[in-house]
C-alpha cells in the first residue's frame, strides 16, 4: 500500500491580514450598498404611494404611510384591475413580449449556428455585418418602417410592434450566440456527425441544451427592453397599446389620478423583475459567452 503524502497544514493567517483584508473589502461593500439603496428607495417609494390613498398622496409623501399604518389600502389595485384600458394593455404587452422575445432567440440561434459551425462563402463579412448592425440606432428606422408597415397593414398590430424589436434585436441575438456556440467543444459535433446526425438533430439535440445559459441571458435582455419600450409601441400603435403606453395616457389625460398610475406602473415594474430572478442563475454564465477559451 502506497503512503499517502502528509499535507502540510496551512499557516494560519494574522490578525494584522484579516484586519487589511477587511479594509480592503469595506469600501467597495459600503459603494455595493450604497448603490442598493439608490435603486430601492424609489421602488419602496412607488410601491408605498400604490396602497395609500391619492386624496393623502396630494397632501403629504409616500413616507406617511411609516407614521400612518392605517392608511394602507388595496383599493387601488382593485381599481387597476377593472380598468379596462390597463388590463387589456397588459395582455397586449404580454403578447408584444413574448413574441419579440421568442422570435430573436429562434432566428438568432439558427443564424449564430450557421456563423459558428457551417462553412458557406462570405460568412466572415456577414457576420461583421452583423457586428456592425449592433451600433444602428433604434430611432432610424422609425420612418421608413412606418412607410412600410401602412403599406403592408402593419401599422397598429402586435405582430408589428413585434417585428419591429425582432429586427433590432437579431444582431444582438446572433452575436451573443454564435460566440457562445463556437466554445462548444468540435468534437461533440463530429461525433454526432459520424453517427448520422443531420444539422437539425445537432442543433436542436446538442447545441441549443449546451447553449441554455446564453439563451436565457439573452432572453432576459430582450424581454426587459421589449417590456419597457415606450417609444416603439406609441410610433407603431394607436389602439394597440402596451402597459407603458397606457399609462402615458392615464397620466396624460388625469394628471392627478395618481391612484391608477401608482399601481400600474408597480405592476409594470414587477413582471421584469420576476423574469430576472427566474433566470438569474444563466445570466451571469451568458454574459461571459465566449470571453474564455
Amino acid at each position: 500500500m502506497s503512503e499517502i503524502a502528509a499535507v502540510p497544514p496551512r499557516p494560519r493567517e494574522s490578525v494584522a491580514a484579516k484586519i487589511l483584508r477587511a479594509l480592503t473589502k469595506t469600501p467597495v461593500q459600503i459603494l455595493l450598498i450604497a448603490v442598493a439603496f439608490l435603486w430601492l428607495v424609489p421602488t419602496i417609494g412607488l410601491f408605498l404611494t400604490s396602497i395609500l390613498p391619492g386624496t393623502r398622496f396630494g397632501l403629504q409623501g409616500w413616507w406617511t404611510i411609516f407614521t400612518h399604518p392605517h392608511l394602507a389600502t388595496l383599493e387601488n389595485y382593485r381599481q387597476v384591475f377593472s380598468n379596462s384600458s390597463i388590463t387589456s394593455s397588459l395582455a397586449t404587452t404580454a403578447e408584444i413580449t413574448v413574441a419579440g422575445t421568442v422570435l430573436p432567440i429562434v432566428i438568432g440561434a439558427l443564424a449564430a449556428y450557421a456563423f459558428a459551425w457551417l462553412e458557406f462563402p462570405g460568412r466572415d463579412w456577414f457576420f461583421l455585418l452583423v457586428v456592425g448592425l449592433l451600433v444602428v440606432p433604434l430611432q432610424m428606422g422609425l420612418i421608413p418602417v412606418f412607410r412600410l408597415y401602412n403599406s403592408l397593414h402593419l401599422y397598429d398590430t402586435v405582430i408589428g410592434i413585434a417585428l419591429y424589436h425582432t429586427a433590432f434585436g437579431l444582431p444582438l441575438a446572433v452575436f451573443l450566440l454564435r460566440n457562445f456556440f463556437v466554445g462548444i467543444p468540435r468534437d461533440i459535433l463530429e461525433s454526432a456527425r459520424i453517427d448520422g446526425a443531420s444539422e437539425l438533430r445537432i442543433f436542436l439535440k446538442l447545441i441549443l441544451p449546451l447553449g441554455l445559459p446564453a439563451i436565457a441571458s439573452l432572453a432576459i435582455f430582450q424581454f426587459l427592453w421589449v417590456w419597457n419600450d415606450f417609444l416603439v409601441a406609441l410610433t407603431f400603435g394607436r389602439t394597440t397599446q402596451p402597459i407603458t403606453v397606457a399609462i402615458f395616457t392615464q397620466l396624460r389625460q388625469f394628471g392627478s389620478n395618481i391612484d391608477i398610475i401608482a399601481p400600474a406602473s408597480f405592476i409594470s415594474l414587477l413582471v421584469p423583475l420576476a423574469v430576472f430572478f427566474a433566470f438569474q442563475r444563466y445570466f451571469v454564465q451568458g454574459l461571459l459567452a465566449g470571453s474564455v477559451k
